[in-house]
């Protein structure tokens, strides 16, 4: 299972917000291209790298930022906030990005998501953000009334089955993380789960690795210094 530590970015900055609320943005004291650095230092060989200020807007806010961060990481960086055309899917790809990361647009646009799997193979995950079981969009200030697991496993049909989970009610709270959703949708038949929001301990790790994930993203623990992320890759890619 692969370990994400990630770099969220508000006006070139990194922050972390609690339960998506942009107004609880906690901005850190390191740059981007310091916390590019640390983490490959510490062993990390995947970053998850998201542009908040794409996500509201539609567009690529932070992609200097960005760039730093895959040229200053030397790692697998995958990128996601706001990523709607396939220009801009283009645009990361060529500047080293190993992964984008569609979210909004794959619920306004299911079939340009699947054309561009179709284009792009392994280079797009699909991003699925819930609130209460319900998909959100629009950097998690619209909820709809699409379930969110229903959501997947339609994505998957249609073969985008490379998907990054977000239960919004856990992340940046460092209270855990909700191994059920996960435990369901590992179920599904192809699907390749990252697990992202509120992991805060080894155990966490360990068991979502039992389950099959493929992936798992840190983020305010490692900040926080409540994980040491040395040893969660250590656990989670071990064979």
């Amino acid at each position: 299972m692969y370990i994400f530590p990630a770099i969220d970015i508000i006006g070139g900055r990194v922050v972390r917000l609690y339960k998506g609320d942009y107004s609880a943005a906690k901005t850190y004291d390191v740059t981007v291209d310091e916390a590019a650095r640390a983490f490959s230092a510490q062993g990390a060989t995947h970053i998850h790298a998201v542009d908040l200020d794409g996500a509201k807007s539609g567009k690529a806010e932070n992609a200097d930022a960005v760039r730093r961060i895959i040229s200053e990481s030397g790692a697998f960086v995958e990128i996601g906030g706001g990523i709607r055309t396939e220009e801009q899917i283009q645009s990361y790809l060529a500047a080293g990005a190993g992964r984008v990361i569609l979210g909004t647009i794959a619920v306004r646009d299911f079939d340009f998501v699947v054309d561009m799997v179709e284009k792009y193979g392994d280079g797009i995950a699909v991003g699925v953000d819930a609130s209460d079981g319900k998909v959100a969009v629009s950097g998690w200030r619209e909820v709809t009334d699409i379930d969110s697991v229903g959501f997947c496993e339609r994505l998957v049909a249609a073969g985008a089955n490379n998907i990054i989970y977000t239960d919004i009610a856990c992340d940046g709270a460092l209270g855990g993380t909700n191994v059920g959703i996960y435990e369901r949708l590992v179920g599904i038949d192809g699907a390749k789960i990252t697990a992202s929001g509120g992991i805060c301990s080894l155990a966490e790790i360990s068991e979502l690795k039992r389950l099959g994930a493929y992936a798992a993203i840190l983020g305010k623990a490692l900040y926080e210094n409540k994980l040491d992320l040395r040893a969660a890759v250590e656990l989670g890619e071990r064979e």
